[in-house]
């Protein structure tokens, strides 16, 4: 076999097999892009509302995909969930979700119906949200993981702001997961946060990876770069997600949506090449 071959070769393998990280906690692993569920899954119990969600849960688990996540805040988010994902979609699924109240005694409600609306009694992954009420959920998380029912205890947070108490969280605590907001465009948990998960062997959710849409209106009519090409991208958002893929600290992204097409745009950015330094600057450069 030549060399070119072996090349070819190679890179036929790429692109036809997801990325996948590995959970530092476990050692399994999940493809580098899931599917988040805010806004997106908030709606009611009418077929017509929740058809194109039935055909995204679909694609995303033909194409091999796992991770969900969803939470209690999410209005009906969690609902529809549990009413679409099929017996064979839960014995593939990836189920995470989220505490955000005050008190044993209301968290413990409130992961426990979460568990009967995703019609799950082990969850994969519960996060403290916000760290709200921290010690508190998380003595109830140990005892849940202990005696197996949910599998991983994490925390999140959605903003820059915020990232200085995650680190101190990450840092006190043994955690399965951190969640946390990171783009080409807002990359401040390069500097710390990032890091110390993956020195602390800690699994690492990606959320806003599209700056709420923000970086969608900011392409509208833009030519990709020529780095796309370089890194198998054939869209804005596949270049923006294989740029926070290629960060080795991150174990998946989250992005969330109801429509098929863009589903599939996010999957692909999932696959082939990923950037190096180089061309993670210059994809940096792009979206400035």
């Amino acid at each position: 076999m030549t060399a070119a071959t072996t090349l070819a070769a190679r890179a036929a393998a790429q692109m036809s097999a997801p990325i996948t990280r590995k959970i530092p906690a476990s050692g399994a692993e999940i493809p580098v892009i899931g599917l988040g569920t805010s806004q997106t899954f908030e709606v009611g119990a009418s077929a017509a509302q929740r058809a194109p969600l039935r055909q995204v849960l679909e694609t995303f688990f033909a194409s091999g995909a796992r991770l969900i996540d969803t939470s209690p805040m999410y209005s009906t988010a969690e609902q529809v969930l549990g009413d679409l994902l099929t017996p064979e979609m839960h014995a593939r699924a990836f189920l995470a979700t989220k505490v955000w109240t005050r008190g044993a005694r209301s968290g413990i409600e409130q992961m426990s119906r979460s568990e009967q609306l995703l019609k799950s009694p082990r969850l994969d992954l519960i996060q403290v949200h916000n760290l709200l009420d921290l010690d508190t959920q998380l003595a109830t998380l140990r005892e849940w993981q202990a005696a197996g029912r949910v599998r991983y205890v994490g925390v999140t947070h959605y903003t820059v702001s915020a990232q200085a108490d995650l680190e101190r969280v990450v840092s006190r605590e043994k955690l399965d997961f951190v969640q946390l907001n990171y783009s080409p465009v807002t990359r401040a948990a390069e500097r710390r946060l990032l890091p110390l998960a993956a020195e602390r062997g800690v699994a690492v959710l990606v959320n806003r990876p599209f700056e709420d849409g923000e970086l969608f209106a900011r392409t509208r009519g833009k030519p990709l770069p020529a780095v796309a090409a370089e890194v198998d991208a054939a869209s804005w958002g596949q270049l923006i997600l294989k740029f926070i893929a290629s960060h080795p600290a991150v174990t998946c992204i989250i992005p969330a949506t109801a429509s098929v097409a863009h589903l599939k745009d996010n999957l692909a950015g999932g696959y082939g090449r990923l950037p190096d330094q180089r061309q993670r600057e210059a994809i940096a450069a792009a979206l400035a």
